[in-house]
């Protein structure tokens, strides 16, 4: 079949990849247009364009898939299935109705639950021991067409969105081959989503990502690992003795049990250097103070001279 394939992000790379390899076509990628990055600000090509660039597809630039020249570019493809996958923008109804056999998406999460931009990230925030790929019609409102195929995994104890992210992404590439080789010899099973049981997932912002230590420490562990790599579960580290003050980004903490909670005000830095939270207390592993690299949060200790004391406060927004 011919595959139209629109998508921007990493998460669908390894899906284009498979692509490829199999015995479809893929006659044009469209993605989102370049966007400043790194210190210079240059524009920087999606890396889908990055791959289509590599492997030599055409591919198309737009900040609007459902204009009118965008839409009769992909009518000329002739496509059979249009692909979505991380695209980054909605698809009109007359996008949707364009190719004969079906347009679809990839999403990371076993719908209705998490509905939206951040399905990975809040699977872990919410304590979700759970997810998965979730293979679905296109439909007007978000995220709400019929199954065509799922797959679940565990989610590990000390994964981070990061690692999810590029577990599922591997997850992904197998079972939609299947599932386009069931819509080309139409064995392909359209399932209706329970709309009553649908979740939401919304965009992270920076400021989500802002810790606040009178919550307890299992919940705060969960964001730790949902905001890795980003936005990151950060904080302002204020030195007892200087009053000076570094953001920090926790990169990694475990939940330490305490029998007796502690009377001091949450964020304390007290015995073994661990964290007092609303319950129980925080060990630190890995921290990245702002402009220096991910460390042992040993190395940060000794470079910062913690002592009891010292406080982790929530960031003023």
């Amino acid at each position: 079949m011919n595959i139209v394939y629109l998508g921007s992000g990493q998460f669908g790379l390894e899906c284009l990849s498979a692509l490829a390899r199999s015995n479809h076509s893929i006659p044009l990628v469209v993605t989102q247009p370049p966007n400043p990055a790194g210190r210079g600000r240059k524009p920087k090509p999606t890396p889908v364009a990055q791959w289509a660039s590599t492997h030599s597809i055409p591919f198309v630039e737009t900040d609007d898939a459902n204009a009118p020249q965008i839409i009769e570019r992909i009518a000329d493809c002739e496509a059979d299935v249009i692909v979505v996958i991380a695209f980054g923008q909605k698809i009109g109804p007359e996008l949707i109705s364009l190719p004969p056999k079906a347009a679809i998406n990839v999403h990371a999460s076993l719908l209705p639950k998490y509905r939206g931009a951040a399905p990975i990230n809040w699977a872990i925030i919410n304590g979700e021991t759970q997810t998965g790929i979730s293979i679905i019609t296109l439909a007007e409102k978000m995220d709400a067409g019929q199954i065509l195929a799922q797959s679940k995994t565990d989610i590990e104890a000390d994964e981070t969105a990061g690692r999810l992210h590029d577990r599922l992404a591997q997850i992904a590439a197998p079972l939609l081959l299947r599932t386009l080789n069931q819509i080309a010899d139409g064995t392909a099973v359209y399932t209706n989503q329970d709309h009553s049981k649908a979740t939401f997932a919304p965009k992270l912002k920076k400021s989500d990502g802002f810790l606040d230590f009178t919550e307890p420490a299992q919940a705060l562990t969960r964001k730790i690992r949902g905001f890795w790599p980003w936005p990151g579960a950060s904080t302002e580290y204020v030195s007892k003795k200087t009053g000076k003050s570094v953001r920090v980004t926790i990169g990694g903490a475990q939940v330490v049990k305490l029998s007796i909670q502690p009377l001091v005000e949450p964020g304390t830095v007290f015995q073994f250097l661990n964290v007092v939270c609303g319950k129980d207390a925080l060990k630190i592993t890995k921290i990245k103070p702002a402009g220096s690299p991910l460390m042992n949060f040993k190395a940060f200790v000794n470079g910062r001279h913690t002592k009891l004391g010292d406080m982790f406060v929530k960031i003023d927004k």
